[in-house]
């Protein structure tokens, strides 16, 4: 079953404002929160779903590259947190200040304990070049990647074995400090990230010897892309959790994988529709032919018709690219030119000179004289 639409999700319309759509999310946020559902499984994926939507909606480039594209433009396999791995933890992270006082004070749980600070590891870009054959069907690609992933020999823990590891002594656990100050106003409290640990809520003794306590190491990962029919230049996909790891733990950052296309050597592409310049003789204008022109999967034969003027297009229907989210196909358009000789042979010059004596070459919209073309037909045998 596909995903559901980000603006179903949301209970929104396609053109409601940013304050609607945080509106609708905190709703929907609150709904399905984990301390409201405890242990219910279809509460946390509709509370994950919920943070999907509002992750796209909630930013200008992402929602209108889901406008145009669907779930389609947001990833190969999918967009958001709802494919990236992403924890209830993480989205509170994220949007935990949404929910303001309603659980715990931060988003967090119930128990009034601020939640630990959730690495995120940083984003990759890459470019993937197409051409028209792999951007009619649909394609996977195969990229090489250097990234950071997780230390192996520690799990990202960056502590050499578990003695090494506890708890920040500072924070508790926590990641964050609290200090109460005294001012005429009376007690104000404020928190801040522990100094300590830097918010990671552990110490290490002892580092790991392989990644020096960072939890992460760099290493070469070969990548599987899924790219829909129908992309076009510039697009960009979006594969949740395939960018580097976080230092000691926390969520992937994402790759970024931005559409470029080969240019094709005879068809130019004008959004869906194809456009291929024909050029046919002065003889093929006057007395019809037949010709064989290419579409992106092979060649086809096409008929023109006697007295075809220059600058006539021929539309071949669905012989174009296919619209991205699977609906419709462009046309591929034949743009008749006329192809006029430079240089002429004594001969040619005085077949043409004759034909300038012929009333049939005087220009004028005369669509019914059928006995014209028999009549030039005999110039050109």
């Amino acid at each position: 079953m596909g995903k559901r639409d980000y603006y179903e999700v949301l209970g929104v319309s396609r053109n409601a404002t940013k304050d609607e759509i945080k509106k609708a999310y905190r709703k929907q946020a609150l709904k399905y929160h984990p301390d409201k559902n405890p242990g219910d499984k279809k509460a946390e994926e509709n509370f994950k779903e919920a943070a999907e939507a509002y992750e796209v909606l909630s930013n200008d480039e992402k929602r209108s590259r889901y406008d145009r594209f669907g779930h389609a433009g947001m990833s190969g396999a999918s967009g958001g947190f709802g494919g990236g791995g992403m924890t209830v933890e993480d989205i509170f992270s994220s949007f935990g200040d949404i929910f303001g006082d309603a659980f715990g004070g931060f988003g967090g749980f119930s128990t009034g304990r601020k939640s630990r600070r959730v690495n995120k590891g940083t984003n990759l870009r890459v470019k993937v070049k197409l051409n028209l054959n792999e951007i009619s069907s649909g394609t996977e690609k195969k990229i090489k990647v250097n990234k950071y992933d997780t230390c192996t020999a520690c799990g990202g823990t960056g502590a050499a074995d578990a003695g090494s590891l506890s708890n920040c002594q500072t924070c508790h656990g926590t990641g964050h400090v609290t200090r109460v100050t005294n001012t005429m106003l009376g007690q104000m409290q404020t928190t801040s990230v522990c100094p300590a640990c830097g918010g990671d809520g552990k110490t290490i003794t002892r580092k790991c010897p392989s990644c020096y306590g960072e939890g992460i190491v760099q290493k070469e990962e070969i990548i599987k892309i899924n790219i829909p029919a129908g992309v076009a230049r510039g697009m960009q996909m979006t594969l949740s959790g395939k960018g580097n790891a976080a230092r000691r733990g926390g969520a992937n950052g994402d790759l970024l994988v931005v559409i470029e296309e080969d240019e094709h050597p005879e068809l130019i592409r004008e959004g869906n529709d194809l456009i291929y310049n024909l050029f046919i003789s002065v003889p093929d204008a006057i007395l019809g032919t037949n010709v064989e022109i290419p579409t992106v999967d092979n060649n086809v034969k096409i008929k023109i018709e006697p007295g075809t003027q220059p600058g006539r297009i021929l539309r071949l229907r669905g012989k174009g690219l296919p619209e991205v989210n699977g609906y419709g196909r462009g046309d591929l358009l034949v743009n008749v030119n006329v192809w006029i000789p430079k240089n002429m042979t004594r001969e040619e010059a005085k077949v043409i000179e004759k034909l300038k004596e012929s009333q049939s070459f005087i220009p004028r919209p005369d669509k019914n004289d059928k006995g014209f073309f028999e009549r030039m037909r005999g110039y050109f045998e």
